[in-house]
């Protein structure tokens, strides 16, 4: 008896690791995208989140949805926390947590391969220039005298309207963008530097310091032990 009573508190001690649901807009390779082979979520974001859950003892379950129902699940704790290249701003922290900075994200322009007439963000006045609804590249172009910004549910909408000649150019983050242009090589092109100074975060419910604690600890171990510049080279990016 004394035996089996020391078993089943021995297992009333032990704890599960914590379920933490994480909301991701698979549209934004190579961070994160659906694998059309196995339909399973890819990507750096993706593999970052995984280990760190194995650093911090979590159970991630990953959401896959919309970038600006995203926004407004995190605002209301619908979700645990979020990854999906969301870039850090005072507008979003009033709403959200945030896990330390991991990626430096600064928006570019991006044009076809022929274009002459744009060669940076000083050239978007009296252009029409796509973003993705919600996001950073959406908020610069809107500050662009004279630029007339069409937005797009999904980034790589965005960017099929500029092949396609519908638009002038698209605005978003540099990793993001040179992930569709390395794609694309033969049809669109950057131009100009990076123009602004922001980061990714890992987004996390507002009331959730603790699982904030977790993750910013699960980050810095995955750094410390190599496996964040691994996943940089895996899939050809790279921090500043």
């Amino acid at each position: 008896m004394l035996l089996i009573t020391a078993v089943l508190l021995s297992a009333c001690g032990s704890k599960a690791p914590a379920k933490v649901r994480v909301a991701t807009d698979a549209t934004w390779p190579p961070f994160e995208t659906v694998d059309e082979t196995t339909k399973e979520l890819v990507g750096f974001d993706i593999d970052m989140v995984k280990a760190i859950a194995v650093k911090a003892s979590l159970d991630v379950e990953f959401v896959n949805v919309g970038f600006d129902p995203l926004l407004a699940g995190m605002a209301q704790c619908q979700y645990d926390a979020a990854v999906s290249a969301i870039t850090i701003l005072p507008e979003r922290q009033a709403n959200m947590l945030f896990s330390d900075p991991y990626m430096n994200a600064g928006q570019i322009v991006a044009v076809k391969i022929d274009n002459t007439d744009i060669l940076s963000k000083d050239n978007l006045s009296g252009k029409t220039v796509g973003a993705q609804i919600g996001t950073t590249g959406a908020i610069e172009v809107g500050k662009i005298s004279g630029a007339t910004l069409k937005t797009f549910d999904t980034v790589d909408l965005a960017y099929l309207a500029l092949q396609n000649g519908q638009i002038d150019a698209v605005v978003a983050d540099s990793p993001t963008a040179a992930g569709f242009v390395l794609k694309n090589a033969d049809k669109l092109k950057m131009v100009g530097n990076v123009f602004t100074d922001e980061n990714y975060g890992i987004a996390i419910c507002k009331t959730n310091t603790d699982l904030q604690k977790k993750i910013n600890e699960g980050l810095a171990a995955v750094k410390a032990d190599g496996t964040f510049d691994q996943l940089l080279t895996k899939y050809n990016l790279v921090a500043k």
